[in-house]
């Protein structure tokens, strides 16, 4: 196993991988004291090509943790992998998203694409994992007054553990080559509608929460409190309306595939 990269090891998902993976990883960060100590942590920024290339000298393989949403999200993408070809970097694993599309509902994903086929083109080997929506999120989603709103309809989301991708992307990273030139589909073991996943939190939490299925223009009205661009309304309702045409219901058994060990469903998440 070569020298092995980790992006956004801080955060969430990348801070689960760094944890795991064991040997020594260089840590890529963009604020050194947040890094544990006495790890290999490199400074770098995905907008500033050069401080990854940097970061990434002498690296065979690096997670490429998607960063976080922004509007030029996908320019710093083609900075990062760009920087990676730059640095001699032979094999790229990306967090992509489910569906991932031109023409996705949910415009994020949209970006994911585009960045797939920066990397694609880059000459890189690559692995993509497209993540459904994280069920660690979920409850997040419940209001102060015990509901969940969007335009979400009966449509269903496979959703999936957070850990459950790190497992994945650990297995990936340790011995990649197998993994050249493919994309696994990361989702929990069933699809979920959001009444569903009301209900869950409701029976595992004790606490009343239900499902309010929006108009789009309920929808845009309840978000504008939070005086949010309208790129980041546009996403946050996007969300919704991708599951309500259906394109996060797809269920793979690629947690299995890559981990050895079933998918974590949300009730089993909650309950942990």
């Amino acid at each position: 196993m070569g020298k092995i990269a980790i992006s956004g090891a801080t955060g969430r998902l990348g801070g689960r991988v760094a944890r795991l993976i064991g040997g020594s990883p260089r840590l890529l960060v963009r604020d050194a004291g947040r890094a544990p100590e006495g790890a290999d942590v490199a400074l770098a920024d995905y907008a500033d090509g050069d401080s990854v290339r940097k970061a990434l000298n002498e690296v065979d393989t690096v997670l490429m943790v998607s960063a976080a949403e922004t509007l030029d999200r996908v320019a710093q993408h083609r900075s990062f992998v760009d920087a990676a070809v730059a640095a001699g970097v032979r094999h790229l694993v990306y967090t992509s998203f489910a569906g991932a599309s031109p023409d996705a509902t949910f415009t994020l994903a949209r970006d994911h694409w585009h960045t797939e086929q920066h990397i694609r083109d880059s000459g890189l080997a690559f692995t993509f994992l497209r993540d459904n929506l994280y069920a660690d999120f979920l409850p997040f989603l419940v209001g102060e007054d015990g509901v969940i709103r969007g335009p979400a309809g009966d449509g269903r989301a496979a959703v999936v553990a957070q850990d459950d991708i790190a497992d994945a992307l650990v297995a990936v990273l340790r011995e990649p080559s197998p993994h050249a030139g493919k994309t696994y589909e990361m989702t929990g073991p069933e699809a979920l509608s959001l009444a569903e996943v009301a209900a869950t939190i409701a029976e595992v939490t004790g606490k009343p929460v239900t499902f309010h299925d929006e108009t789009l223009d309920e929808a845009y009205a309840s978000r504008k409190q939070f005086a949010a661009p309208d790129w980041q309304v546009d996403a946050w309702v996007s969300t919704y309306t991708a599951i309500a045409a259906g394109e996060l219901a797809r269920v793979s058994d690629d947690v299995r595939t890559l981990t050895g060990h079933p998918a974590t469903s949300l009730r089993d998440l909650l309950q942990a």
